[in-house]
């Protein structure tokens, strides 16, 4: 018969001698090694008990976070969401009510804010388009789970404590840029929620 390719192989049937018959080489060749690995230095560590140093770029479990006086910085504009090029985000706005200033920075918040984790890649892709720096990515570890919908992380998991001693530090994922942005009060951006100088736009309705 006729060979399709010229590169045919000539299958040789060895027989194994008594000694291969055995298996004593390979066993002790596999012994040989198994030892070699007992004295060197083990590869893993007991985690959770023990920690690896993480890099300052690693992009762990994601953060909403808070301004200074407390208040959710997220106005739900969904730009996050866009960038994402895993869809892993989904978001309801909301309009925030009187007396909700404390609560929510701006008049539009997020009212539900979810964040599949089984589908996010940490691309920081929704950190770099968020431009109210409300989502960050931390180097904290998302933990295991046993159940799918335990990894639709909602507000619940993602908004950063209210206490300030608890607030999650991202100062080392800002560029300088953005630190030196952050500096000058003046700009709308920067400033924090004052109820003593906020506006009443009803008595300033009647006043026109």
């Amino acid at each position: 018969m006729q060979a399709l390719t010229k590169r045919s192989k000539v299958v040789v049937n060895k027989q194994l001698s008594f000694v291969e018959k055995l298996y004593l080489p390979a066993i002790l060749g596999g012994m040989r090694i198994t030892l070699t690995h007992l004295f060197k230095k083990s590869a893993t560590v007991k985690y959770p008990e023990k920690k690896r140093a993480i890099s300052n770029v690693y992009r762990g479990q994601h953060v909403l976070k808070r301004d200074e006086n407390g208040a959710e910085r997220c106005t739900a504009c969904g730009l996050c969401a866009v960038a994402c090029p895993a869809e892993a985000i989904t978001m309801l706005s909301a309009e925030r009510k009187k007396g909700e200033e404390a609560l929510y920075r701006e008049e539009k918040y997020a009212s539900v804010y979810e964040i599949n984790m089984l589908r996010c890649i940490f691309c920081g892709l929704c950190e770099e388009a968020c431009p109210k720096e409300a989502i960050f990515l931390t180097n904290r570890i998302v933990p295991v789970e046993f159940e799918r919908n335990d990894f639709i992380y909602g507000k619940d998991k993602l908004v950063e404590p209210m206490e300030k001693d608890k607030r999650i530090d991202v100062s080392i994922r800002e560029t300088t840029e953005v630190a030196e942005f952050k500096k000058h009060n003046e700009y709308g951006h920067n400033q924090v929620w004052d109820g003593s100088k906020a506006i009443d736009t009803k008595k300033k309705k009647k006043a026109h």
